[in-house]
């Protein structure tokens, strides 16, 4: 058997839990294999809607196992939160939930540094989520880092050097806080994580290969924030592209099958930095508006613009992309005019790929322009409902990118999902 991966093309927000969520009864397990609580992937069905920031988006299917892998970074009071909502709302966790002990933890004191190398920043800050997921990383690359395995043995003593640490790098930036209640709600997290199954994942998840069990990854953010492949420095602090799901779980490179590219019929991004296709105007609140384009962790409006090719064509060769799923096609169910960018001008010279830096407003996008289709899709239940020119829209973009796109999202639900081929 091999794992089958899913995750962004584009600057985050595509639409992956639900993607995960509508997927899963075709595997045994989903996997997580990077990021940390900045990412939110929210799921709306049957009347209710969730958030979900570290848990693997298949928790809802009851007979499936969910793996936390080792490349994800772990706040055990975010954590504690996010399970026990669950469990609420009547998704038991600990018999479906298992967390690899090589999975790092994010200390109160890496939020607190989170907030103060922001704050040191000014304006050239890269607009983090302040959940402490920079500093972790750079604590488990330095190898000065906690692990949720380290709970187990002589924690005590490894949390207090590691704060220790910290805390003489705050004093060094005369950053005043209060960490008090941060710690107490992080000490309890601690205990409640070693209520699951702490797990060496990279065993488990090849052992489950073994036994012949289907495994979707699901990744975080998008490709665009990839550290090393996205727009730096505006970026997430881990590998968000296909590669990052082999470094992330402990599987083999030649362990991967079907990589999922996932993208929005339009682009959007959270927070600092380049973003070619970004629209000012009343189109820009428009597609905003119809699209609830809100951080689902943050709240942050959503910067919107038109889909960007250049950067999906690039977000696609890095992946090994095998099969396109496009989300939020019905946002764009109003507009007379559809907008695609095909190329960028960049000093005064076309260009149609991804160059090595995208200094904002240096970059002038070269548009497609192509009719709407002024049609409610919302309720269809079958691509024979399409209408001419939204099939028009897919084969260009099909034909752009040269993948074909598998699945199309024309709303929030879950039912709301059309598949348009069938299984090869």
């Amino acid at each position: 058997m091999k794992v089958d991966v899913l995750l962004g093309l584009q600057w985050g927000d595509e639409g992956k839990g639900k993607v995960v969520d509508v997927l899963t009864p075709n595997y045994d397990v989903v996997a997580r294999f990077q990021g940390g609580p900045n990412a939110g992937h929210t799921l709306e069905f049957e009347g209710q809607k969730y958030v979900l920031r570290s848990i693997p988006s298949g928790i809802f299917q009851g007979d499936k196992v969910n793996i936390i892998g080792n490349g994800v970074v772990l706040d055990p009071s975010l954590f504690k939160a996010e399970a026990e909502a669950l469990e609420a709302s009547g998704h038991p966790l600990k018999e479906r939930l298992h967390i690899s002990k090589k999975a790092h933890l994010i200390l109160p004191t890496h939020r607190i540094l989170d907030a103060a190398y922001e704050a040191q920043k000014g304006d050239s800050k890269v607009g983090t989520t302040g959940k402490g997921i920079g500093p972790t990383y750079t604590d488990k690359v330095s190898r000065n880092g906690l692990r949720v395995g380290d709970i187990l043995n002589n924690f005590e003593e490894k949390y207090a050097t590691a704060k220790g640490r910290h805390e003489a790098i705050l004093k060094s930036l005369n950053y005043e806080y209060d960490i008090t209640e941060l710690e107490k709600q992080w000490m309890e997290g601690i205990e409640y994580l070693k209520t699951f199954h702490l797990v060496d994942s990279e065993h488990e998840i090849n052992n489950l290969l073994k036994e012949g069990k289907s495994i979707l990854c699901e990744g975080a953010q998008g490709t665009m924030l990839d550290v090393d492949f996205g727009s730096y420095p505006f970026v997430t602090s881990s590998n968000t592209i296909c590669a990052g799901a082999c470094t992330g779980l402990g599987v083999g490179p030649n362990k991967i099958g079907d990589v999922y590219g996932i993208m929005k019929a339009y682009c959007t991004r959270v927070g600092s930095g380049p973003f070619p296709t970004e629209l000012f105007d009343e189109t820009g609140k428009t597609i905003r508006a119809l699209g609830h384009e809100y951080g689902a962790v943050t709240g942050r409006e959503r910067r919107c613009g038109w889909i960007d090719l250049v950067a999906l064509k690039y977000a696609i060769m890095v992946n090994g992309v095998t099969k396109l799923i496009m989300m939020k096609s019905d946002v764009l169910d109003s507009f007379e005019t559809i907008k695609a960018c095909v190329a960028y001008k960049m000093d005064g010279q076309e260009i149609d790929y991804f160059p090595f830096d995208i200094k904002e407003g240096e970059i002038e996008p070269v548009y497609v322009e192509m009719p709407g289709w002024k049609t409610d899709m919302t309720r269809f239940t079958s691509e024979n409902e399409f209408p001419e020119e939204f099939n028009a829209y897919i084969d260009f973009l099909e034909t752009q990118l040269e993948t074909p796109i598998k699945i199309i999202s024309i709303g929030p639900d879950r039912d709301q999902t059309i598949v348009r081929y069938a299984e090869d």
